[in-house]
């Protein structure tokens, strides 16, 4: 996409605008972590629409350090008390060596960062850690919170359960 399709859909999207009569805080009281997939259309796959839920995007779903910041705010400062963890098969951080990539950086800019990519080799088994992550949390408000993972090439959304 272009900068000039950017600016044009913006264009459009403001001339269709009547002004949001959305709260801030979720109707749904929902917080929804994510995988940055584009193949992921969470709104279709959970039937959401505008307003009903924040939507936290990060590499693979996992949760983060950041994931934990913007879930406290999400949940402290606009109420949410819901958290939906949402994985997906064939997913590129399943293809992702942490120390590889790491090391690359490192030599390629001279920095090693201080984060962590992430990467894993089974999406359910890190929606339990990421699931457990958050039980252990002692900032969030609800421990209410469910994983799935999505299956891309038969669209099916699996509830992650122990043993699965």
């Amino acid at each position: 996409m272009t900068d000039d399709e950017i600016l044009t859909a913006a264009r459009a999207y403001r001339d269709r605008f009547s002004g949001s009569s959305l709260a801030a805080a979720p109707r749904r009281q929902l917080a929804v972590v994510a995988c940055m997939d584009a193949r992921l259309d969470l709104f279709g796959m959970l039937g959401l629409a505008v307003g009903d839920a924040h939507i936290l995007r990060t590499a693979g779903g996992t949760v983060t350090d950041d994931v934990i910041r913007s879930l406290v705010l999400s949940q402290r400062a606009l109420g949410t008390r819901q958290t939906i963890l949402v994985h997906h098969t064939d997913c590129g951080m399943q293809k992702v060596d942490d120390g590889s990539l790491l090391a690359d950086l490192e030599r390629e800019t001279g920095q090693r960062p201080d984060w962590q990519p992430g990467g894993f080799s089974d999406p359910f088994a890190d929606v339990r850690t990421s699931l457990e992550r958050l039980a252990a949390c002692p900032w969030l408000v609800s421990k209410s919170a469910r994983g799935f993972v999505f299956d891309v090439a038969t669209g099916e959304l699996i509830e992650v359960t122990e043993g699965s």
